[in-house]
């Protein structure tokens, strides 16, 4: 009873105050809504025994990682691809429950996941900076498809309890690596890859119920709008070259989300910062319209769109447009054909 008073008066508008709030299991945006079972079919695919180890590697060519080497993007595509697909099966799995109410495709969700905590996936060696990425974009996926069934009445106990220790031993190595990298200057400890990072011991830390890995997770959303600039660019990405646009919409991405997971956990990130979110997401919605200013600031013409945007380009403003309406964003995601992005767990919430 206690749970669900304090949820109503937050939902009343009323300010929760923080000692309540930590006493109350971690929430993601799929607690909101109930999914009832149906007999509606859904094809498994069978699962497939991957490494704990990940031997891959980065696939740029020059030094502001902007230019994709064929040969190098070959290599990464065959050595992660087994892993991504790993995660493209699992949130597309629990997609077709959260749209259909599958019990098969709950129960494909947690064949697959049962799998992979079996053989320790990502919990061995990671051989790069490339490889914690895949590492933290998968594992993220797939712990937002656990949070997609969770709520099914499929999954036992032990089951959790297992599956949130895989969880938490792959999230803890994630961010050992960002701890350490965060020592040294430059690098990848303080750009979107951090970010990325957050979302993924974010989801984590919701699976356990994990309060301390939430906060890790909140403060690289803390971190990454405390760059936000006047002209809502982030400085790190603006040095990407020809891919600055993208690095901006790359980054936003996991920004919003692990917004909105504060937010379903009493903390208000959208408002950090004077609302810093919103200069990067108007700056950035500009430059999908007209890359111009990006153009000129970088010297260089951005790689911009063919046609409409991508799900990896738009998908994340089916979250923001429902805190902060914007016809212009709304149009763009209309315009996209797909909204199904894996590194953010498949299809929005909303």
């Amino acid at each position: 009873m206690k749970r669900i008073t304090l949820l109503l008066i937050g939902a009343a508008g009323l300010a929760v105050p923080s000692s309540l709030v930590a006493q109350q299991p971690l929430r993601a945006p799929w607690d909101s809504s109930k999914v009832n079972l149906t007999d509606a079919r859904y094809q498994c695919p069978v699962p497939v025994h991957l490494s704990a180890d990940l031997t891959t590697d980065g696939f740029y060519s020059d030094s502001k990682s902007s230019v994709i080497d064929p040969v190098k993007w070959k290599a990464y595509v065959e050595s992660s691809g087994p892993y991504k697909n790993l995660g493209d099966q699992a949130v597309a799995a629990a997609d077709a429950y959260q749209t259909t109410g599958s019990r098969t495709a709950a129960e494909c969700v947690l064949k697959l996941l049962d799998t992979a905590a079996a053989d320790g996936v990502f919990t061995g060696r990671m051989s790069s900076r490339q490889a914690y990425y895949v590492q933290g974009w998968v594992i993220g996926a797939l712990a937002i498809a656990y949070l997609k069934v969770r709520d099914s009445g499929l999954v036992h106990a032990n089951q959790a309890n297992s599956l949130a220790k895989w969880m938490k031993a792959v999230a803890r190595q994630t961010m050992d690596y960002y701890d350490a990298a965060r020592m040294k200057p430059g690098g990848d400890a303080q750009n979107n890859h951090l970010y990325w990072a957050g979302v993924e011991v974010g989801a984590v830390a919701i699976v356990a119920d994990d309060r301390s890995m939430f906060n890790w997770a909140v403060d690289t959303y803390r971190n990454g709008v405390s760059q936000i600039t006047p002209e809502g660019t982030l400085p790190l990405e603006m040095r990407r070259g020809q891919r600055a646009l993208h690095y901006h919409l790359y980054a936003i991405a996991p920004l919003v989300y692990l917004a909105e997971l504060g937010k379903d956990n009493g903390i208000d990130l959208f408002a950090e910062r004077d609302y810093a979110i919103k200069r990067l997401v108007n700056r950035s919605i500009a430059g999908l319209q007209g890359s111009g200013y990006f153009d000129q600031e970088t010297g260089v013409k951005q790689d911009t769109p063919n046609g409409p945007p991508s799900a990896e380009a738009i998908s994340w403003a089916k979250v923001y447009v429902k805190c902060f309406p914007d016809p212009a964003i709304s149009g763009l995601l209309s315009q996209a054909s797909n909204l199904s992005y894996m590194y953010l767990g498949g299809l929005p919430p909303y």
